[in-house]
């Protein structure tokens, strides 16, 4: 990976990336109001798949408008559970987005886990287009055999992009292989690059112990149904949170629509939700590995703020 560029006169894009329940909220909100103590504004821009959508609040620990410290936030709340959300639409709005607040002068801050929406941003993604009547077939295999025979087609054809999707996102494993059929090339080629970057750009990573964070997931999971995750899944349903591909995917509201028609009891429900959610930040801190030029720093670290704006030229 090529090293970050350098800051020049125009304001970085500053990125805060890690696992799932590592702090990053909170981070992005401590550097936005360093920098609007020094008279710098700053605003943050969401960069996590599931945050986008309206009424998914607490399955998602997004930060409400009571918490958000009077920053603005961007590419929250923007999306009807029906909708489908894709990188490439991901892609497109927030690039729009944070060039809107660079020309303004803005400091940008990127904040999320979800690693492809990221990267997107981050480096030279492109998207190939589609083929209805390829995705089409593919989906209906999907449909009718789940994801186990068009994984072992994606790990014969491209091993490289079935090791990086796995074999349950049926989502991504069509679309990899409709994208082979389209341009005859290993679907591993159209991901991410890490040698252009989009902007320059400060990335900063949060880490934890994996037994801290296991412990913090855990409870995290646990203070979600205390909070009313069962209620917020039922009016979700009511507004067709079946219906939309991406949204009902998240993790705890499928495990709250069990609990909900009686497959799965409250107790079970949330050890299986707690389960997913190890299993996704584990996924999250291998993704993360790959940015050999980042900043690390330990989740909570009182400092991070700090170290963040003077690794970008903005502290002293």
């Amino acid at each position: 990976m090529g090293d970050s560029p350098a800051p020049d006169a125009h304001p970085p894009l500053i990125v805060v990336a890690g696992a799932t329940g590592t702090g990053k909220t909170e981070l992005s909100l401590d550097i936005a109001e360093r920098l609007r103590e020094r008279g710098r504004l700053a605003e943050i821009v969401n960069g996590d798949a599931m945050q986008v959508y309206r009424g998914m609040d607490i399955g998602t620990a997004k930060v409400s408008e009571d918490e958000r410290r009077g920053v603005p936030h961007h590419l929250f709340d923007v999306l009807d559970v029906t909708d489908d959300a894709t990188v490439a639409w991901y892609q497109a709005e927030a690039r729009a987005c944070i060039d809107g607040l660079l020309a303004r002068g803005v400091v940008p801050i990127l904040v999320g886990g979800s690693g492809l929406y990221l990267a997107s941003v981050l480096f030279e993604l492109e998207f190939p287009g589609t083929d209805p009547e390829v995705r089409g077939a593919l989906e209906a295999e999907l449909a009718d055999h789940g994801p186990g025979m068009l994984y072992r087609r994606l790990v014969d054809a491209d091993p490289a992009a079935a090791q990086r999707i796995g074999p349950r996102n049926g989502r991504r494993i069509v679309r990899a292989l409709e994208v082979m059929a389209i341009t005859g090339e290993p679907f591993s080629a159209s991901l991410p690059g890490q040698d252009a970057w989009w902007r320059p750009t400060q990335l900063t990573i949060l880490e934890s112990p994996r037994d801290e964070l296991v412990a913090r997931l855990d409870a995290r999971v646990v203070r979600m149904w205390e909070a009313g995750l069962v209620d917020e899944t039922r009016a979700l349903l009511d507004a067709g949170l079946e219906l939309g591909t991406t949204a009902r995917r998240a993790i705890g509201y499928a495990q709250a629509i069990a609990q909900l028609r009686g497959q799965l009891s409250p107790e079970a429900a949330i050890a299986e939700a707690q389960a997913l959610t190890r299993k996704f930040a584990r996924r999250q801190v291998s993704w993360f590995r790959r940015y050999e030029t980042a900043l690390r720093l330990d989740a909570g670290d009182p400092a991070a703020a700090l170290q963040t704006l003077r690794a970008v030229g903005l502290e002293s």
